[in-house]
C-alpha cells in the first residue's frame, strides 16, 4: 500500500485554513472534471482530488491523518502505526454508504462509510459539531466502584485561523457503577464545535479495562485463578478468595483436581443482576527441598500410587 500526500495532491500547506482547502478543491475539481477537462488522466485525477478532499475537509479525519506524520512522501510504501486509531475512532459513525473508487490507504485509515459535508460552508449555516470517539483504560475497582476520574486525551480542535490543530485535553469524568468493557461513557458538547456557532458533537468514551494482577473481566462476571496446596485439594478445606469487594472465605470441596471451578454469586461487576465471580484452582507443589521432603513424598508415592496418565492410553 502506497502513503498519499493528500496536502501534495490538493497543492496547500499542511497549516491550510478549511476555506484554502476548499478553495483548493474547487479549483481543481473544475479542472480535472472529466466531463470539461482535457487533461490526460483527468478521471483519476479528479478521483484522487476528491480522495484528498475527502479527508482534509473533515476535522476529525485531518487530525487522525495529521498524526501518522510527516515523514512519509507520497507513494512510499505505508504501514499505519500500531494502535494509531486508539484515541480517534475514525473508522465508525460516517453515516451514508461505503466510499467508491478510493485508494487502499483510503480504505485502510476511514474505510466503513462516510458523509459529504459539502454545503457546511455557506454563509450563516450553523450546523452542529461533530460527535467524537476515543478509548479510555480504566481499573476494574473503578468499574465496580464508581467514581469520578481525571483523564487526559488528543482531541482535534479549531484554532482562531479556523486550522485543525491537535490539543491536550483534560477532563473530569463520572464512571458508573459496574460499567463493563466495551461500554460508552458520554459527555455531552465535549466533541468538535458547532460551524457558525452551531451546536458541539458529543464525546463517546470506549471503555477498556487495564490488566490486572488477580482479575480478568468477562462481561460482568470476574474470573481469578486460586493456588491452593495438594493437601487444601485432596481434603478439602476453606481458604481466603479476594475479590473486587473484599477477602471471602470459600469451601474447597475435598477430592478437588487443577482446573476445578468455583463460583461466588453476586461477586462479579454490580448489575440488576450482578455478575458472579469464578474461581479456577490451581494445585501448587512444594518442592522437595530437603532429605525430609524427599522422603515424605517417596511415602506418598507408596501409600497412593496413580498413574495421572491413564486415560491417555499411557501405562506407568
Amino acid at each position: 500500500m502506497e502513503y498519499k500526500d493528500y496536502y501534495k495532491i490538493m497543492g496547500v500547506d499542511r497549516k491550510a485554513t478549511p476555506e484554502e482547502i476548499k478553495r483548493a478543491y474547487r479549483k481543481l475539481a473544475r479542472k480535472y472534471h472529466p466531463d470539461v477537462s482535457k487533461e490526460r488522466d483527468a478521471e483519476a485525477k479528479f478521483k484522487e482530488v476528491g480522495e484528498a478532499y475527502e479527508v482534509l475537509k473533515d476535522p476529525k479525519k485531518r487530525a487522525a491523518y495529521d498524526r501518522i506524520g510527516q515523514n512519509w512522501r507520497e507513494g512510499q510504501p505505508f504501514t499505519p502505526p500500531p494502535d494509531w486509531q486508539r484515541e480517534f475512532d475514525v473508522g465508525k459513525g460516517f453515516a451514508g454508504g461505503r466510499a467508491t473508487g478510493f485508494s487502499d490507504f483510503f480504505e485502510t485509515l476511514f474505510g466503513g462509510g462516510f458523509a459529504s459535508q459539502e454545503g457546511v460552508f455557506h454563509r450563516g449555516f450553523q450546523g452542529r459539531g461533530e460527535d467524537q470517539h476515543a478509548r479510555i483504560l480504566i481499573d476494574l475497582e473503578d468499574a465496580y466502584h464508581g467514581g469520578v476520574r481525571l483523564i487526559a486525551l488528543n482531541m482535534p480542535e479549531v484554532d482562531a485561523q479556523g486550522r485543525i490543530v491537535s490539543n491536550r485535553k483534560t477532563l473530569n469524568i463520572k464512571i458508573p457503577r459496574g460499567i463493563q468493557a466495551g461500554q460508552r461513557i458520554r459527555l455531552s458538547g465535549q466533541g468538535m464545535p458547532g460551524m457558525q456557532g452551531g451546536q458541539s458533537g458529543d464525546l463517546y468514551l470506549e471503555v477498556e479495562f487495564n490488566k490486572h494482577r488477580l482479575f480478568h473481566a468477562k462481561g460482568k462476571d470476574i474470573a481469578i485463578e486460586l493456588p491452593v496446596t495438594p493437601w487444601e485439594a485432596a481434603l478439602g478445606a476453606t481458604v481466603p478468595v479476594p475479590t473486587l469487594g473484599g477477602r471471602v472465605e470459600v469451601k474447597i470441596p475435598p477430592g478437588s483436581q487443577s482446573g476445578a471451578q468455583l463460583r461466588l454469586k453476586g461477586r462479579g461487576l454490580p448489575a440488576a443482576t450482578p455478575g458472579d465471580q469464578f474461581i479456577t484452582l490451581k494445585i501448587v507443589t512444594p518442592p522437595a527441598v530437603s532429605a525430609e521432603a524427599k522422603a515424605l513424598y517417596q511415602k506418598m508415592a507408596e501409600l497412593m500410587p496413580m498413574n495421572p496418565r491413564q486415560d491417555m492410553g499411557i501405562d506407568g
